[in-house]
């Protein structure tokens, strides 16, 4: 029988699971909005300034990221959609497997699997993403993105940011 903290570390650890899968969802929920709004007030491919260096601008990518596969013919929609489908069930396995001092680790992950489902609904259910995002300096463009785009780049970053400043918790198990 466990004693009252093993039991409490253990509702902890729920708590904290739990948290970083309703970060994930917030993540999926202000894509989705901000999708919508550009999706339903925007001309398609007509910059709208916001400052010298950022517009916004909706575009559609059939495509991952960088408009990779964007005109392969439409088969790269599933196979998109199955590697987002694996790699969030993996993500999540993942997440309920860390400790809760694994903080870094579990953001940059609930922020990947957030990206990974925001586009994931669009392209079941669009057959394409929503990019509205276009950073630019002078004529040279990065390409459109969006919320869960910057969530994926972020929460990479601070995978290998997790990396770096703790080495060991690749070792670190439950």
């Amino acid at each position: 029988m466990h004693d009252d903290g093993v039991n409490s570390e253990m509702a902890a650890q729920r708590r904290g699971r739990f948290f970083w899968l309703l970060v994930a969802t917030a993540v999926v929920v202000l894509d989705q909005i901000t999708k919508y709004f550009a999706n339903t007030m925007l001309d398609y491919a007509s910059p709208v300034e916001i400052f010298p260096v950022l517009n916004i601008t909706l575009h559609y990518n059939p495509g991952a990221a960088f408009s990779f596969l964007s005109d392969a013919g439409g088969w790269q929609r599933w196979l998109f959609s199955v590697i987002a489908l694996a790699v969030s069930a993996y993500i999540c396995v993942w997440l309920m497997r860390l400790r809760r001092e694994q903080w870094l680790l579990s953001l940059a992950l609930a922020l990947v699997l957030g990206g990974a489902l925001g586009n994931l609904w669009d392209r079941l259910f669009l057959g394409y993403v929503i990019d509205f995002v276009s950073v630019h300096w002078g004529d040279s463009y990065f390409p459109t993105f969006n919320i869960a785009d910057a969530g994926i780049s972020v929460g990479a970053c601070l995978l290998l940011l997790d990396m770096v400043v703790n080495p060991e918790s690749e070792n670190q198990h439950e």
